[in-house]
Formats: C-alpha cells, sequence, structure tokens
C-alpha cells in the first residue's frame, strides 16, 4: 500500500469517526464539551489528508499522526473523567454546577446542559470517547505506517 493509499484511509477514518458523532448528535445524543475537543483534531487529521493527496510529503503524514494521537489523548482524558479517575473541567462536571439553583436546572428554556463525566452512550462497556480514543489510536499508527513507507 503506498503513502498516498494510507493518509487517504487515515483521513476517510478521521472523516468516519466525525460523521458517526454527528450522527449520534442528530439522534439526540448532544455533546459535551469534551466531546468537541476531540473534533477538532479530527479536523486537522482530515485536511492534512487532503493536502497530502496532492503534496506527498513525509512530514503531513507525521503531522497526521499527530493529530490522531492528540484525539486519541482527549478520548482518555474524557474517558477518565467519566470515569472518576481523575477529576475534569469544572465548566462541563458536576463540580461546575455550584452557581446553579434547583429551577436553573430543571428549566426547559435554552440549551441542554450536557455533563463532561457523565455517559450518555455506551456499547461493550465503552463509551463514545473511549471508542474515539480507540480509533484514533489506530489511526495513528495508519499515519505513521504512511509516513514510513516510502
Amino acid at each position: 500500500m503506498t503513502r498516498q493509499m494510507r493518509t487517504t484511509l487515515a483521513a476517510a477514518g478521521s472523516f468516519a469517526l466525525l460523521a458517526g458523532a454527528y450522527i449520534f448528535q442528530y439522534l439526540g445524543y448532544p455533546p459535551c464539551t469534551m466531546c468537541y475537543w476531540q473534533r477538532w483534531p479530527h479536523f486537522a487529521a482530515i485536511a492534512i489528508g487532503l493536502v497530502a493527496f496532492f503534496v506527498p510529503a513525509r512530514v503531513l503524514a507525521y503531522l497526521g499522526a499527530l493529530a490522531a494521537l492528540t484525539t486519541s489523548a482527549i478520548g482518555v482524558y474524557h474517558t477518565g473523567v467519566e470515569r472518576d479517575w481523575w477529576e475534569g473541567p469544572s465548566s462541563c462536571t458536576g463540580s461546575g454546577l455550584g452557581g446553579l439553583s434547583g429551577d436553573d436546572l430543571l428549566s426547559t428554556d435554552g440549551p441542554r446542559l450536557v455533563m463532561c463525566d457523565q455517559v450518555s452512550w455506551e456499547f461493550l462497556t465503552l463509551s463514545m470517547a473511549s471508542w474515539n480514543a480507540l480509533f484514533s489510536f489506530a489511526l495513528a499508527l495508519i499515519w505513521l505506517a504512511a509516513a514510513r513507507k516510502s
């Protein structure tokens, strides 16, 4: 498999993960703040893959691997927050609700509050953040294989 094919595969993988995230969002699973953080490196990986399709430079494959590893690391961090292994940002976890009244929490007006420390969907005991971490790590390996392939 050529470098171009590997970079295309890796970028397509990021596209598929993003598409899945937006499909879940459409189906009624709104993302939390850390979910959005995980999306940005996928956008970068897709852009890098598009450039690498036309400019077959090895450095682009390393940048794609960095983007995939970044979203994987955020996914691991998010998983740890969901499983109470460590504290998450107070802006999107239970510790950040101190300033809200009961009326604020029960209000049906405005956007739905999505907490980063709550799992909204899981499959085989893994949350969306966990699956993103695993698949993104696999994509990083594909990017690195593309960087090594001449």
